[in-house]
């Protein structure tokens, strides 16, 4: 094996194993919080070696950072692409489409019961804790998104201005935040009709709640 294949071996394997160590961390961090999961924890269960989280992420403050970073360019990403999608139709596009297409890519990384839970776990984990920097949740995710959907609702509707888009997106943004943790709160509970309730019902419902609203703005029905 030349020099050139021996680089991009390693580059293989260093790829390798920062995946195990990042896949390993959120397990653990999810089912034992930050301080009680140890370094060795993380490399032992991603079958690497005790220096390893040393070598490519510093500590495990570190690691934990480049965690949640990933997970949230991740999902920005999509929305963003969910959006874009909408408002490159060639025909004119449509508040309710926007609004669906955001919804379902919102929810999308709930979809998998045991991606969700251990998501929303450190999610929990980190408004108790706050050990992520102060910007990092505004700067990789809620800024660029909500922006985006700020900028899309306006050209949809010219008689709304971009403070009242950016209200309504957030409004629609907690309603769909609600209804995950909902599902999560009450999964596998049983006596009751919001038990019962499902993803595609649930958007259903806000998507049509949400436009209502934005277009009672439009018409000037702001008070």
């Amino acid at each position: 094996m030349n020099s050139l294949d021996d680089k991009n071996a390693l580059t293989k394997e260093a790829r390798i194993t920062r995946k195990r160590l990042l896949e390993a961390a959120e397990e653990l961090f999810a089912q034992k919080g930050f301080d009680g999961t140890t370094i060795r924890d993380i490399t032992t269960k991603a079958r690497r070696g005790l220096a390893s989280i040393n070598y490519f992420y510093g500590d495990k403050r570190e690691l934990y950072e480049e965690l949640f970073r990933l997970r949230l360019r991740e999902m920005c990403e999509s929305r963003l692409n969910a959006i874009k999608t909408v408002m490159s139709n060639k025909t004119k596009p449509a508040l309710g489409k926007l609004f669906y297409a955001y919804s379902v890519d919102f929810l999308k990384p709930f979809s998998d019961p045991q991606q969700s839970q251990r998501f929303l776990q450190l999610l929990f984990r980190e408004m108790a804790e706050q050990r992520l920097p102060k910007n990092m949740f505004l700067d990789e995710i809620a800024v660029p998104t909500l922006t985006a959907m700020e900028e899309a609702i306006v050209v949809i509707c010219p008689n709304i201005n971009k403070h009242d888009a950016l209200m309504c997106t957030i409004s629609l943004t907690g309603q769909l935040v609600h209804i995950m943790q909902t599902k999560v709160l009450f999964e596998g509970a049983q006596g009751h009709l919001i038990t019962s309730v499902n993803i595609d019902e649930a958007i259903d419902h806000i998507v049509k709640f949400s436009v209502a609203g934005i277009r009672a703005y439009a018409k000037g029905g702001k008070k």
